[in-house]
């Protein structure tokens, strides 16, 4: 339930900038590797996924600073939807479009695939999930898998689905710290064991387990996944950014679709951005500063995800020492 239903409708004036309290998740394959990096306080136990930013029906993002404490994101989606997206559509029944999370692969994750655009309204219930992935952290070696071997064909796959064989048909890539990799729905894929993630994507839950690496006791989706999986897609690497002067910014293109798309920048001094009449999102992957609007500020620390409004306009950027590293998401790039 929403804590503040009865709240008035604020002026447009006082949707500031937004960050919410975490959700932490427990997962039989999650660790504790988040307290490393990106160095964020953890409850006990196993912690697969810390759930930044959520619109769902069973969970829901409450703001956690500022004027607006205690609202949810579905809450001032149905105030004030307009000027929090700006020109970006909204998601399904309104919601807010994106989900963002960080992920720990303490353990493999299972082999699994997300439906797509084209193949969700197919499958009953499913929602399309394409996602982004920034490597945060990766012990020297681990890997992510994304993608089938371009000779692996529908009956082959089939045949090795649902047990280890299903390793030989996937693409494989050691990665490191910074580096990026888009995962469209219908890709299969597996994040490996030592790998920390930020994940930016669809707001879907949906998601199609093929083998989990010999654990037992969560079900799988062999046929559903055989629905949704896109044969013959090109290869996609992950990438290592590229640093291009952008006036006061350093600033790498990462990954683009047409959901969203993810740059990260480097901020050593005050710089002014602008929403351009669309919501901002930004991660705090290195360095403290301040996040400026208007008269007020909010402190940055490592970790931080921070939801811009459209409504907000021009905001800056001060790193405190040193260099602010940013992931940047938004709808259109």
């Amino acid at each position: 339930m929403d804590p503040r239903p009865s709240a008035p409708r604020l002026p447009s004036a006082r949707l500031e900038p937004l960050r919410f309290e975490r959700h932490f998740l427990t997962k039989v394959w999650g660790g504790r590797a988040l307290e490393r990096r990106p160095g964020l306080a953890l409850p006990p136990g196993k912690i697969g996924e810390a759930w930044e930013v959520v619109d769902r029906e069973g969970e829901n993002s409450l703001v956690a600073t500022g004027g607006l404490k205690g609202f949810s994101l579905r809450e001032l989606m149905k105030r004030h939807g307009k000027e929090l997206l700006g020109n970006v559509p909204a998601g399904k029944d309104g919601r807010f479009p994106l989900l963002v999370k960080y992920i720990d692969a303490a353990e493999n994750l299972s082999v699994q695939v997300h439906p797509d655009d084209d193949s969700a309204p197919r499958i009953a219930g499913a929602e399309a999930k394409s996602e982004a992935w920034y490597i945060v952290d990766a012990k020297p070696g681990s890997r992510i898998y994304a993608g089938l071997r371009p000779e692996v064909t529908a009956r082959e796959f089939e045949r090795v689905a649902d047990g280890p064989g299903v390793l030989e048909t996937l693409l494989a890539w050691e990665v490191a710290p910074g580096d990026c990799l888009m995962v469209p729905g219908g890709t299969v894929h597996a994040i490996g064991a030592g790998v920390t993630i930020l994940e930016v994507q669809q707001n879907s839950d949906t998601t199609y387990r093929l083998w989990d690496w010999g654990r037992t006791g969560r079900e799988t989706h062999v046929a559903e996944a055989l629905r949704c999986i896109r044969f013959g897609d090109p290869v996609r690497a992950p990438i290592r950014p590229r640093w291009f002067p952008e006036g006061e910014l350093q600033v790498a293109h990462l990954a683009r679709c047409k959901h969203f798309g993810i740059n990260a920048l480097k901020v050593s001094s005050r710089v002014r951005r602008s929403t351009q009449s669309q919501f901002n999102l930004y991660a705090v992957i290195e360095g403290e500063g301040r996040l400026r609007w208007d008269e007020e500020e909010r402190a940055l620390a490592r970790g931080d995800v921070w939801l811009v409004p459209a409504s907000c306009g021009y905001h800056h950027f001060e790193p405190l020492r040193g260099e602010l590293l940013l992931l940047h998401g938004l709808y259109r790039p």
